[in-house]
């Protein structure tokens, strides 16, 4: 069945659970392994996947560890409970099963199952829904006048108006709603209104109409315009003339009579701000920096490894990425450190505790603080040559 956790700040509702094994090479504790579970996982696939994170936001559960030792061998179970999707559970409980140490022991990490404890609930759905068919299929049905009623209320689509003194198409919704959507013509207006937008009023022509620069300061206006030249002029002449606060565009070579619903709905999600219309478009700052560190980064983009760098940029260490936080811990002397994988706060709070001056890696996570001492680059901020 489907089971609901509820803590002092998130509520979780739990899909699958991720059992695995394990046995270690030594003697360990239980922060020990929870330790490695969380440093050896970190920074894999981003924020959207580091353990932290997702306890943070609600997506998993208390990680659970039970083990035993017995002749210098320690072996147990880790059970993560969590709300994610079946491919975010997977890669999670892969990432589980690199896990190669635990503290200084070696150790081996193997998945036992993934229990979809919603099943149970299906089940019980599944029967219910049985039980409600039969009853309603020995029910009365609903007389032939009623089901033509319904189907007749169903389709009625509102009809096309005559507005302002231009007597402009549009939709019988214009004057009371808050926002409005114009449009280029008439048949424009009939294919919205068939997909229940009924705020929306044609321009009918090149010519900007008086009724249509008065409603623009009177209502939130997105322009909903052909992805063709005429468009384009009448997108000119709009900006010109009138204050619309959006735009909207069909797709290239398409108008917006010829869109089905579900086009007209992306087209309008994806809508621009005029502001944004016209703001410049940010350059990709470039940074100057030494050839040695340029050479290992792209060396390592795409191999989930890290190089850690000396003050004279020699390299002190190669490791995979799972194992970084846990070795800068332990290492003294490092100036700059390079990885294939994700700048997140705790690689950022270590780094700044051991005094290392510079993190280069795929990306940093929005999560981030900018440190003060700390600089952090990413791969596509260094030079290309």
């Amino acid at each position: 069945m489907e089971v609901t956790l509820t803590g002092s700040s998130q509520t979780l509702t739990i899909k699958y659970v991720i059992r695995a094994k394990f046995e270690i090479e030594g003697v360990v504790e239980k922060p020990d392994v929870i330790g490695a579970v969380f440093g050896q996982t970190e920074g894999l696939f981003g924020p959207e996947l580091d353990l932290r994170e997702l306890q943070k936001s609600g997506r998993i559960g208390r990680i659970e560890i039970e083990l035993h030792s017995k002749n210098d061998r320690t072996t147990g179970s880790i059970t993560i409970p969590t709300s994610l999707d079946r491919v975010s559970t997977a890669l999670l409980a892969a990432s589980i099963e690199s896990i190669n140490r635990v503290g200084p022991c070696a150790a081996k990490v193997t998945l036992e199952k993934i229990e979809d404890v919603r099943e149970a609930r299906r089940k019980v759905i599944i029967d219910r829904a049985k039980e409600i068919l039969h009853q309603w299929t020995i029910e009365a049905m609903p007389s032939v006048d009623e089901v033509f009623k319904e189907v007749a209320e169903t389709l009625k689509v509102a009809k096309v108006i005559k507005y302002g003194p231009e007597e402009l198409s549009a939709g019988p919704e214009v004057d009371s709603a808050k926002d409005i959507i114009i449009v280029e013509g008439r048949a424009d207006i009939i294919n919205l209104m068939r997909c229940g937008m009924n705020n929306v009023i044609a321009l009918e022509g090149a010519k900007v109409p008086e009724t249509i620069k008065k409603l623009c300061k009177e209502k939130e206006a997105t322009a909903f315009l052909d992805g063709d030249r005429g468009g384009d002029l009448i997108l000119k002449e709009l900006l010109q003339v009138t204050n619309i606060k959006y735009v909207a565009r069909a797709p290239r070579g398409k108008e917006v009579e010829e869109l089905n619903c579900k086009e007209i709905f992306e087209a309008l999600e994806a809508k621009v701000s005029v502001e944004e219309l016209f703001k410049p478009k940010k350059e990709k700052r470039k940074l100057e920096f030494p050839k040695e560190i340029v050479n290992i980064a792209k060396e390592l983009n795409g191999t989930l490894e890290a190089v850690l760098l000396n003050e004279k940029l020699e390299p002190i260490e190669r490791l995979p990425v799972n194992q970084l936080a846990e070795k800068l811990q332990q290492t003294s002397g490092v100036d700059t450190v390079i990885f294939d994988g994700i700048i997140t706060q705790r690689i950022v709070d270590i780094a700044s505790e051991k005094n290392i001056k510079s993190i280069v890696a795929s990306r940093v996570s929005e999560a981030v603080k900018p440190p003060l001492n700390v600089q952090l680059v990413t791969f596509s901020e260094l030079p290309e040559d």
